[in-house]
């Protein structure tokens, strides 16, 4: 239950909220290599990060560079970073695909039970997307700002 406090999406949940939690949650082990989800499929599951590191990846087109390769986003390391958020969202398809970078052991949470949990738990489910919106909004930011970089960057290169 203490590590599920650490994740974003569970932020501001009461204490029988977390109890109704790990009753959907199962612990699982990962080896360095193993893919946890694939950018593209069914988002069945969501994985909380008990310990190790998993990076984020995602699909380049070939049309673009003559080749097909997965482009790396992130690597998370911290207890309680979450996978699989898509699992949330509708059309419910994963965004990314995720590897384990090490060894692991992780949450996992079967959508289906998620989701059920959050219809049959309102203040749960409103509280958890609310928590998810504002983690997505926080990115946006994040990304609006990089992309402000690279253009900076790009422009200076294009003036000299």
């Amino acid at each position: 239950m203490q590590l599920l406090s650490l994740c974003y999406l569970f932020k501001g949940l009461s204490e029988s909220q977390f109890h109704g939690l790990s009753e959907i949650t199962k612990q699982v082990r990962a080896q360095k290599g193993q893919f946890l989800i694939h950018e593209g499929q069914k988002a069945e599951e969501l994985f909380v990060l008990k310990k190790g590191a998993v990076e984020l990846l995602t699909r380049v087109n070939g049309d673009l560079v003559n080749v097909d390769f997965e482009l790396p986003i992130a690597i998370l390391r911290n207890p309680g970073d979450c996978i699989g958020t898509s699992s949330l969202v509708e059309p419910y398809i994963y965004s990314l695909s995720a590897r384990c970078f090490e060894d692991s052991e992780l949450l996992i949470i079967k959508q289906p039970d998620l989701i059920n949990l959050m219809l049959t738990d309102h203040e749960l489910g409103c509280c958890m997307m609310k928590n998810l919106a504002q983690h997505l909004l926080n990115r946006l930011k994040e990304t609006r700002q990089e992309l402000k970089i690279h253009f900076k960057t790009i422009f200076r290169s294009t003036q000299s």
